[in-house]
């Protein structure tokens, strides 16, 4: 799969089938989605193109209010190269990009920075200044310049619920691990680099892996029973505090923090995968370093009971 940082280059426009969206998560709905346009783009011999936005458009206009992000970009692309898309195009969502008419988004993105020739959207799909292009617009447009529109409903549930970004970041923000994994259809996870930390897990008899989190508002949070992937050659059990860190640390940084269960080595570098399998609290500012331990210990014999 091929990522390109806005538009491609004039040798990398060939004629593709494509989809835009934020996809945050890639779930079952964006997999949906991204299934019917493998079909369309293999009845036509082209490349399946996805293009999404950095950042969210929501945090452009009101970086206050909004949602918490649900992936990495990192575990986005990753996630749309594992449903089968040949190219990703990550536009930079600025104030240029989201003042333009939407007829000059069709002409500037949709053919003549994309060339694409078949274009699918979801029902909740709107571009241009102000959200002004629907589907309607964008099939008209599509006539005049020739490339085909197609329009995805909802994909819902067993129970007929709708299957959606919001609804997965609400089982995150929640907690609710099993209700996300039935959306995503799969286990949660956040991939990163182990860097150095401050060796306090250490310290306290429990060293920790330290990556860092690029957003300040991860939709989950608190302590976790997890699996980690890119250490050893099979995922290795441990326990894992995604949070603020609230009785070590007055600076609001965001820090995931995995203790491997029976596991000792140096993984500084590594990339690694966790996958967040039960929630067992959340965080907790503790009164001292001694309560701190102890709690930790607590976490420890809850992620070996679960794993056994």
């Amino acid at each position: 799969m091929r990522v390109f940082r806005g538009l491609p280059n004039a040798e990398s426009r060939a004629p593709c089938a494509l989809t835009i969206g934020n996809f945050d998560g890639v779930h079952r709905g964006h997999q949906a989605l991204l299934a019917r346009v493998r079909e369309a783009a293999g009845a036509r011999g082209l490349p399946v193109c996805v293009m999404t936005f950095e950042p969210h458009p929501r945090e452009f206009f009101d970086p206050a209010s909004a949602p918490p992000r649900i992936a990495m970009l990192r575990d986005k692309l990753e996630a749309l190269r594992m449903n089968g898309v040949d190219r990703v195009v990550v536009e930079h969502f600025n104030r240029t990009f989201a003042s333009q008419s939407p007829d000059a988004f069709v002409e500037r993105i949709i053919v003549g920075g994309l060339h694409a020739r078949w274009v699918l959207i979801g029902d909740d799909f709107r571009y241009g200044a102000k959200r002004a292009g629907d589907f309607a617009s964008l099939r008209a447009a599509g006539e005049r310049h020739g490339f085909e529109v197609e329009q995805m409903g909802t994909v819902a549930d067993a129970a007929g619920a709708r299957i959606s970004s919001s609804a997965v970041r609400a089982a995150l923000v929640a907690g609710d691990l099993d209700a996300a994994r039935a959306a995503l259809g799969r286990d949660y996870l956040i991939s990163g680099h182990v860097v150095h930390g401050l060796s306090l897990g250490r310290d306290l008899g429990f060293p920790t892996l330290n990556l860092p989190i690029a957003h300040k508002r991860p939709a989950l949070a608190g302590i976790f029973v997890v699996r980690v992937h890119g250490i050893a050659a099979e995922p290795l059990p441990g326990v894992a505090s995604l949070g603020v860190r609230p009785s070590v640390d007055d600076s609001g940084r965001v820090l995931l923090e995995v203790h491997l269960l029976d596991w000792h080595g140096d993984a500084y570098g590594k990339l690694v995968r966790v996958e967040f399998l039960k929630k067992l609290r959340d965080e907790q500012k503790f009164a001292d370093l001694e309560t701190l331990s102890a709690a930790i210990a607590r976490d420890v014999a809850n992620a070996r009971a679960y794993f056994a």
